[in-house]
């Protein structure tokens, strides 16, 4: 079954605003295996409208539009749909009601005249109540042919199609796309590439496509079928080859789980506390590991230390140290690791100093030059790093690097300890 996008707003065409309603409905209709050809986006205006519209339900099976459902008159994508589909306009009573509650719970004196309009649908189609505003959505089906027509606002979008679009197509769908995404650190998209070069040469089902992400490359494993059983048994071989070539690179195959989320599981698993002392990053560590909820029964303290002074009131990092070997040194990344364990009274540390530029860097210390050291409980490996870009790129680059030496020292001192 195929289906077609059409995003409908001159603020869109402008660049007013992003499109993400786009993105999130082509992911969701990937995952219900549904096959998709065409997204066109098209301004506030009837006759260009009428014609996207009639193209798209000539060539595709499903076609789901957004925006233009409000009370003024530049919203017209119901109307201009249902002129396409033959489809006369009456008012829903239903809708009515739920418009009616909506300004008298919010205590409008008087109610536009022109919010009625939004309590008209195209006789015979099927009413999606907003329960996050006010325009219902709406589908219609007609000679095999269905339009979904949603609200534009994501907030209203999303839940509704979450709720009550996805459970319909689900119903109709032909197939499934069962999909894993494996996510690597320590390797460049290239080189991933060049590892994996055999299997995409020969890729069938299911398919293999590689992203670059920032310190990160992510594989992901498309296989259609008829259930998620038999697209997971597509899967499995690929998957386990992954694993067999990557190894420890890996640091999860699911969607949802990021490196943070990773580096505070394996904390809990080995019973460990985890702290921070970060300089040239200046708490981007320690902000990341919050975002996962229930760090807190891992994650105790996260210092910045800019300056010198701080290095060593802090973390006890040696004046004859920065004398000898500078600030951005392996020698002061160590020590501000088992520094930091120590004022923290945790097992674990991060430690990053670097130079994010744009000014600062030498010859002998150019600009992106970063190292960062990890301790456990004691134990201290370090790494260096040249990295490129802009301050804000260095910044980042080192932050997710900082938390993959974590994550790789303490896979380590679980196989040290088995």
């Amino acid at each position: 079954m195929t289906v077609e996008l059409i995003s409908v707003g001159t603020e869109i065409l402008m660049g007013n605003i992003v499109n993400s309603n786009a993105q999130y409905l082509a992911e969701k209709c990937a995952m219900l295996g549904l096959d998709m050809y065409y997204q066109v986006t098209v301004g506030d205006n009837y006759g260009r409208m009428h014609s996207v519209i009639e193209t798209a339900l000539d060539r595709s099976d499903v076609v789901i539009l957004t925006g233009g459902l409000g009370p003024t008159e530049d919203d017209m994508t119901k109307e201009v749909c249902a002129d396409v589909m033959g489809m006369e306009l009456v008012e829903d009573p239903h809708t009515r009601e739920r418009l009616e509650a909506f300004f008298r719970n919010n205590i409008y004196k008087e109610i536009p005249d022109n919010n009625w309009k939004m309590a008209t649908v195209p006789a015979g189609a099927a009413v999606l109540d907003n329960f996050n505003g006010m325009a219902p959505g709406l589908i219609l089906e007609k000679n095999g042919k269905t339009a979904i027509i949603l609200p534009g606002p994501p907030g209203e979008l999303y839940p509704m199609f979450q709720s009550q679009v996805f459970p319909y197509l689900q119903k109709r769908r032909q197939a499934v796309l069962v999909s894993k995404m494996v996510k690597i650190c320590g390797y460049g998209e290239s080189q991933v590439e060049d590892k994996i070069l055999d299997l995409i040469d020969n890729q069938t089902n299911p398919t293999i496509a590689t992203y670059a992400k920032t310190a990160e490359v992510h594989i992901r494993l498309t296989a259609r079928a008829g259930t998620e059983g038999e697209g997971e048994a597509l899967i499995a071989p690929v998957l386990q080859e992954l694993h067999s070539r990557f190894g420890n690179a890996i640091f999860t195959d699911s969607e949802d789980v990021t490196l943070e989320m990773a580096v505070a599981e394996l904390l809990k698993k080995n019973g460990f506390t985890m702290s921070t002392a970060e300089s040239c990053t200046g708490g981007m560590v320690a902000a990341r590991l919050v975002n996962v909820s229930g760090v807190s029964e891992v994650f105790t303290e996260g210092m910045v230390t800019y300056s010198n002074e701080a290095k060593m009131r802090l973390l006890g990092v040696r004046e004859e140290t920065l004398k000898a070997w500078g600030a951005v040194s392996e020698e002061t990344a160590r020590e501000m690791a088992l520094g930091g364990a120590k004022a923290a009274g945790t097992d674990v540390c991060v430690a990053i100093t670097g130079l994010a530029g744009p000014d600062g860097g030498s010859k002998e210390k150019p600009v992106g030059l970063v190292y960062m050291a990890c301790a456990v409980r004691g134990r201290v490996e370090a790494r260096r790093y040249q990295f490129k870009g802009n301050r804000s790129k260095i910044r980042e680059q080192s932050m997710m690097k900082a938390l993959d030496l974590v994550r790789l020292c303490l896979l380590d001192h679980q196989q040290k300890k088995g």
